[in-house]
C-alpha cells in the first residue's frame, strides 16, 4: 500500500520535483562535531559529559517517575500511541536547559503537527532533588509558550529518583556529571524522537531545531502514519545524517527520481495518446465507398 502511495503522489508532484532548483538537493551539512557531542579530548569534568547516540535502542518503560501533578507514573505511560519527542533536562538549570526548551517549542510552534494528537513531549529532569513543583510551572511556562493550550495533554514534565533518571539517560546515552564547585549539572544539549514503542529514532543536537527535521523525524518514528502524501516523497530525498544530527537532501535520489518521473509522464502521454486515437476511430469508422459503372 505504501509503495503504491508513493507512486501515485510522485506522478502528482513530477512537475514540481523536476521544476525545483537545483540547490534543493545539494544542501552540505559542515562536518564538524555536532552540539551536544563531546570533543576528543576534554579535561577534568567535561571528559564525563555528552550524548552518545544509541539508535534503534528500547529504553526502559518500566521506569518510575513523579508527573507534575505528583502522581507516580511509569515511563510507558507515554508510549504505544504516538512518537515521543524526549528532553533531558532539569528545570532550575540557569541557562542551557531553559535554550534546549526554548528551541525545541519555537521548532515544534511551527509545525502543523500538534502535541496530544501526532506526537507527545516527554521532559525529564536529571536532577533527582526537583520535584513536582517544578514540574508544573514549568509545564505552565511552556504550554504558555507553546499557544495551543488544548495540547495540555501532550505535555509531561516529570521528576524522579536517580535509579531512574541514570537508567534512562543510560538508555539514550545521554551522559551528564555534578559540578559540585557551582552546584550545577553539566550536560549534553539536545532531544531524542523515540518511537511510539519506544524505541530511539533520532538526535537532534544543539539549542536550536529545525521544524522541517523534527517533522520528518517524527513521521518516521510513526513509521509514516502521519503526515501528508508530499512528506513521503520528500522524505524520499532527503535522509537523516547521525554524524550531524539532521536530514540532508541526496542529490542521487533526486536524479533517479527525476528520470522515474520523466519516464512515468513520457508512458502516461503515450498512453492517454493512443487511447484517443482508439476512440476517435470507433467514434468515426471508415466508410467503404462503392463506384457503380456504367
Amino acid at each position: 500500500m505504501k509503495f503504491f502511495r508513493r507512486t501515485a503522489t510522485a506522478a502528482v508532484v513530477a512537475g514540481a520535483l523536476m521544476a525545483a532548483p537545483a540547490a534543493m538537493y545539494a544542501q552540505v551539512y559542515p562536518q564538524t562535531i555536532a552540539p551536544g557531542q563531546p570533543a576528543k579530548s576534554k579535561p577534568g569534568l567535561l571528559k564525563q559529559i555528552g550524548i552518545d547516540q544509541k539508535l534503534h535502542q528500547q529504553v526502559p518503560l518500566d521506569l518510575r517517575f513523579t508527573d507534575e501533578t505528583g502522581r507516580d507514573v511509569k515511563l510507558g505511560d507515554y508510549f504505544g500511541r504516538r512518537p515521543v519527542v524526549l528532553a533531558l533536562v532539569y528545570y532550575e538549570c540557569p541557562m542551557l536547559c531553559t535554550q534546549v526548551l526554548n528551541g525545541l517549542v519555537s521548532a515544534l510552534g511551527v509545525l502543523q503537527f500538534d502535541a496530544g494528537r501526532e506526537f507527545d513531549v516527554v521532559a525529564v529532569s536529571i536532577n533527582p532533588k526537583e520535584g513536582p513543583g517544578l514540574a508544573s510551572q514549568k509545564k505552565a511556562a511552556y504550554l504558555e509558550r507553546y499557544k495551543r493550550p488544548e495540547t495540555a495533554a501532550g505535555w509531561h514534565f516529570l521528576t524522579g529518583r536517580e535509579e531512574s533518571i541514570r537508567r534512562l539517560a543510560d538508555a539514550v546515552g545521554f551522559r551528564y556529571a555534578y559540578d559540585e564547585e557551582i552546584g550545577q549539572f553539566a550536560h549534553g544539549a539536545g532531544i531524542e524522537v523515540l518511537t511510539p514503542r519506544g524505541v530511539i529514532s533520532k538526535y537532534f543536537y544543539g539549542i536550536e531545531y529545525s521544524a522541517r527535521d523534527i517533522r520528518f523525524g517524527l513521521i518516521e518514528a510513526a513509521d509514516e502514519r502521519i503526515g501528508s502524501v508530499v512528506d513521503d516523497v520528500l522524505l524520499l530525498c532527503y535522509h537523516y545524517d547521525p554524524a550531524t544530527g539532521k536530514y540532508g537532501a541526496t542529490a542521487i535520489t533526486a536524479i533517479r527520481i527525476g528520470a522515474v518521473l520523466t519516464v512515468l509522464t513520457f508512458l502516461t502521454f503515450l498512453f492517454v495518446s493512443l487511447r484517443r486515437d482508439r476512440q476517435d476511430r470507433a467514434a468515426h469508422p471508415k466508410v467503404a465507398v462503392t463506384v457503380n459503372r456504367t
